[in-house]
C-alpha cells in the first residue's frame, strides 16, 4: 500500500511538471524589443498546455485563442498603428510581458555571405558603426541551423536588439544600410530579421516539394529553408531583400526557374501575398576559370522582369576583380532602399538603371532603347565616352564596339561589323561599364541576342559537338 501511494505521487507530480513545462510560451521572434509589421494581420504564436485558453494583449486589442491537442496555439492582431514603445501582456496559466515593442516595417534579410557580410569588415566601418545610434531600428539574427524538415521554432536563443554601435558590428552591412535609409525615409520604426549563411546556393533556401518541378529535379534543397526561414512563418513582413547568387552561378541557365520558384515558395509559405522581393545582382568579379557569371546577371535580370513585384540593385560600379566580397556595401543597402520606397511603398522615385528595351538597325549601327531612363542617359564617372559595350553580325563574333548616347538611346557600332546584328552590354565577370541614367543609378548588363548560354546543359553540350562557343562573350 505503501509504495502504491509514493507511486501515485510520484506520477502526480510528474504531470505536474509536465503541465508546468507546457504553460504559456511564445515562439523565439516574440521578445523584449521587437518590431511588428503595421497596417496588416500580426499573427502572435507559441505554445501551451492543450486546451489552454490565451490572451494577447497590445494596442488596445484584446484577442483569445485556446491551445489546440499538439499545445499550439496562435491568435491574430489587426492594423496596428506605427510607433512605440509599447507593453505586449500574454495570458495563459501566467503572464509574460514584453516590452520595449515598436510597429513599423518588418523586412527579412537573406542569402549568402554578401548578405551575412558585417558591417565591421566593410568600407569606412569604424565611422559608420559610431554613427549607427538607431533606437528605431531592431536587429534580428536567425540561428544558423541546417535542418532535414521543417521545423516551428528555432533550436538555438536568439532576439531582438536595439541599432546602436555595440550591436551592429557584426550585423549584415547590407541590411543595416538597407533599413538605416529606409527609417529615414518612412520616418517610422525598422525590424531586420538576418537569415543568411555565406557559401550556400539558391536551392537550399527553397522547400523540398519544389524539386519536383521539370527542370529542377535532381536537386537537393532546402535544409536552411528548413532550419532558418520556416521557423519565421507566419511572422508579419513586408518584404525580403536577397543578395545571393555566386554559388549558382555555374547553373546560371537553370536559376532562371529555381530563383523565381524560390520566391514563389517563399510567398506562398507566408500567406501575404506577393510581398516586395528585392535583389542584389552579382558584383563585379574576376572569377577564376569560368565565365558564367554573366548569365547569372542575365538570369538575375530575367527575374526582375518577369516576376511581380520584384526589383534588383545593379551594382556594376562597386566591384572588386580581386575580391568576391565588395567592401562598398552602403550603396548596395541604399539602391535596395530605393526599391522597396518605391514598390513597397509606392513613393514616385527613380528606382531603377536603364534596362535595355529593344533594338534597332541602323545602317552599320544598332540603337538601343531603355526603360528607366529617368531624365536621360548619362556616361558615368570621369570618362566622356560609353564603355563596355560589343557587336557581332551574322558570324556572332563579337568584337568591341563604340557607343554614344543620343537621346535616351545609345547607338553602337564598330568599324569591323560591317552589318551588325546584336550588342551585349558588360558582358563579362568583371564588367567596365559606365551607362547610367539622370538619377546615378547604372543601367544592367545585358545582350541583344539568343545564342546557347554555356550553363545551358542541353544546348551547350550539342553546339560543343559542333565545335561553336556557346554564349560566345
Amino acid at each position: 500500500m505503501r509504495k502504491f501511494v509514493l507511486s501515485a505521487v510520484f506520477c502526480f507530480v510528474g504531470l505536474s511538471a509536465t503541465r508546468t513545462d507546457a504553460s504559456v510560451r511564445l515562439h523565439g521572434l516574440f521578445s523584449d524589443g521587437m518590431v511588428l509589421q503595421q497596417g496588416t494581420k500580426v499573427p502572435v504564436w507559441g505554445t501551451a498546455a492543450p486546451g489552454e485558453k490565451i490572451t494577447v494583449k497590445f494596442q488596445g486589442q484584446n484577442v483569445s485563442g485556446i491551445a489546440a491537442k499538439t499545445g499550439s496555439w496562435i491568435v491574430n492582431l489587426k492594423d496596428l498603428k506605427p510607433g512605440g514603445p509599447f507593453e505586449m501582456e500574454v495570458t495563459g496559466g501566467y503572464t509574460i510581458t514584453l516590452k520595449d515593442v515598436l510597429v513599423g516595417e518588418v523586412w527579412v534579410c537573406s542569402g549568402q555571405s554578401n548578405m551575412e557580410w558585417p558591417l565591421s569588415a566593410t568600407y569606412k566601418s569604424k565611422e559608420a558603426i559610431q554613427k549607427a545610434n538607431y533606437p528605431k531600428i531592431r536587429l534580428f539574427k536567425a540561428p544558423k541551423t541546417p535542418q532535414p524538415k521543417p521545423i516551428d521554432d528555432f533550436v538555438a536563443a536568439s532576439q531582438w536588439t536595439e541599432c546602436n554601435p555595440s550591436t551592429v558590428p557584426n550585423f549584415s552591412a547590407v541590411g543595416y544600410y538597407f533599413g538605416r535609409d529606409l527609417q529615414e525615409a518612412r520616418i517610422v520604426p525598422v525590424g531586420l530579421i538576418q537569415s543568411a549563411w555565406g557559401g550556400t546556393a539558391a536551392e537550399r533556401w527553397t522547400p523540398t516539394e519544389i524539386f519536383q518541378q521539370d527542370g529542377l529535379k535532381g536537386l537537393k534543397g532546402s535544409d536552411l529553408y528548413n532550419g532558418m526561414i520556416a521557423p519565421l512563418l507566419p511572422f508579419a513582413i513586408k518584404g525580403v531583400i536577397w543578395y545571393q547568387g555566386e554559388s549558382n552561378a555555374n547553373k546560371a541557365w537553370q536559376y532562371r526557374k529555381l530563383f523565381p520558384a524560390m520566391i514563389k515558395s517563399w510567398r506562398d509559405q507566408w500567406k501575404q501575398g506577393d510581398f516586395p522581393f528585392l535583389f542584389v545582382q552579382l558584383a563585379p568579379w574576376d572569377v577564376p576559370k569560368t565565365a558564367t557569371w554573366p548569365e547569372l546577371r542575365e538570369a538575375q535580370l530575367y527575374t526582375a522582369q518577369t516576376v511581380k513585384n520584384t526589383a534588383q540593385a545593379v551594382i556594376t560600379d562597386f566591384g572588386d576583380p580581386k575580391d568576391i566580397h565588395p567592401q562598398h556595401k552602403e550603396p548596395v543597402g541604399a539602391r535596395l532602399a530605393l526599391a522597396a520606397r518605391a514598390l513597397a511603398y509606392g513613393e514616385k522615385i527613380t528606382f531603377s538603371g536603364p534596362d535595355y528595351e529593344g533594338k534597332k538597325i541602323d545602317g552599320n549601327k544598332v540603337v538601343l532603347s531603355f526603360k528607366h531612363v529617368d531624365k536621360g542617359l548619362t556616361v558615368g564617372g570621369k570618362d566622356k565616352e560609353l564603355k563596355g559595350f560589343t557587336i557581332a553580325g551574322a558570324d556572332n563574333e563579337f568584337h568591341p564596339a563604340q557607343a554614344k548616347i543620343v537621346g535616351e538611346t545609345v547607338v553602337v557600332w564598330s568599324d569591323k561589323v560591317a552589318a551588325p546584328k546584336e550588342v551585349r552590354f558588360g558582358w563579362a565577370n568583371h564588367p567596365i561599364v559606365n551607362l547610367f541614367n539622370a538619377a546615378g543609378l547604372p543601367a544592367s548588363p545585358f545582350r541583344t541576342d539568343s545564342l546557347p548560354a554555356i550553363t545551358d546543359p542541353s544546348i551547350a553540350k550539342k553546339e560543343s559537338k559542333r565545335g561553336l562557343k556557346a554564349g560566345n562573350p
